[in-house]
């Protein structure tokens, strides 16, 4: 046999070889393709939310046991947060990942990594926050000289408060400043503050429980009434080793929409025991009547108002430049689950393409 033939064959055999390498290239353009990052099922998840009426979902979702029941072998981490720029600091710092989280901070910690750390993937509920003042206050020229509180510096209730100011002329002229939730109704009652831009419960709870009345509501502010008060954010290292453990996260999530739209007593029922587990005190039926009014739940991360709130933050002080938001959103994951459910599509609006 000729010595000619085996490199014959051998030269051929790599032609297929390179052939199949070029299959794989996607589009079939000049670069090969990436290797999967998938890990699998992660060992845990750790997942940030607030004890607020605004997280019902989330509060749910832990309170029935949804979350878990999805994740299946991976184990659930819940930690508990005041404001969203301690769990940004927590997402960004890498011991946390996933949060439900205000928008605001939700597009700083996107801004603060260059785009590159965390990505939206689903909304969680709309509306319920509201101003809320001393009775003696009716319109907003009453509140020059006064203190008016919001939960955290950059949060974002702390934009709705500064934005909404500065259209009213009020910048520099009302004392803007920042407490936990629970102090700033021992300080409404005491006389301390004024008024505050709250999430739920403690909107309605400065109501009925201090005599506050509402000045504006910030539903009031939206086209249609709808703004995204709390979303789902998640590191995107996370989301690209894990990509069935967030799915698993999500259908959890849509699980607790369900509930809370189908089972409203039952709803009202579970928040309340998860909030008197996280503060120690349940609220009175009617506080959480009325925050159940004031929100909608919704996994729709409402994503066409994320380029106005990022100019919000602008508006507000809070930021030099508006943030960039594009590329901030892959709702894919989300999309994958509510088709699986049979529910329709949420819409990116853009916010998912750089």
């Amino acid at each position: 046999m000729s010595i000619i033939r085996p490199f014959r064959l051998l030269a051929a055999a790599l032609a297929l070889s390179l052939a199949a390498a070029g299959c794989s290239r996607a589009g079939g353009g000049d670069q090969p393709a990436a290797a999967s990052n998938d890990k699998g099922a992660a060992a845990e998840l750790r997942l940030g939310y607030f004890p607020n009426v605004t997280h019902a979902a989330a509060l749910i979702g832990l309170g029935k046991g949804l979350f878990t029941k999805e994740l299946g072998s991976t184990k659930l981490v819940p930690t508990k947060f005041n404001a969203g720029p301690e769990a940004v600091g927590a997402l960004l710092g890498g011991s946390l990942d996933a949060s439900f989280i205000g928008s605001g901070p939700a597009i700083n910690a996107y801004a603060k990594s260059n785009g590159e750390a965390v990505r939206l993937i689903a909304g969680t509920t709309s509306g319920g926050a509201q101003l809320v003042v001393k009775p003696t206050i009716t319109k907003p020229a009453d509140l020059v000289g006064k203190t008016v509180v919001t939960p955290q510096l950059g949060n974002t209730q702390d934009v709705s408060l500064k934005k909404w100011l500065a259209q009213q002329n009020l910048t520099g002229k009302v004392k803007v400043t920042n407490l936990e939730n629970a102090q700033t109704l021992d300080a409404f009652k005491k006389g301390d503050v004024d008024a505050a831009w709250l999430p739920e419960p403690w909107s309605s709870r400065l109501v009925l429980d201090a005599g506050a009345k509402v000045l504006l509501d910030e539903a009031s502010l939206w086209p249609d009434g709808k703004f995204p008060t709390t979303v789902l954010i998640v590191r995107t290292q996370f989301l690209q080793e894990h990509p069935e453990t967030v799915k698993a996260l999500l259908s959890g999530l849509v699980a607790s929409i369900d509930f809370s739209t189908t089972n409203a007593a039952d709803a009202k029922a579970v928040v309340n025991q998860q909030l008197k587990e996280a503060t120690g005190k349940a609220l009175q039926p009617a506080v959480i009547d009325r925050a159940f009014k004031n929100i909608q739940s919704t996994a729709d991360p409402i994503a066409a108002s994320f380029p106005q709130l990022a100019k919000d933050q602008v508006t507000a002080g809070i930021a030099k430049d508006a943030p960039a938001v594009a590329g901030f959103a892959d709702l894919g994951p989300l999309n994958d689950v509510l088709a699986k459910a049979g529910k329709p599509a949420v819409d990116a609006a853009g916010l998912d393409a750089k």
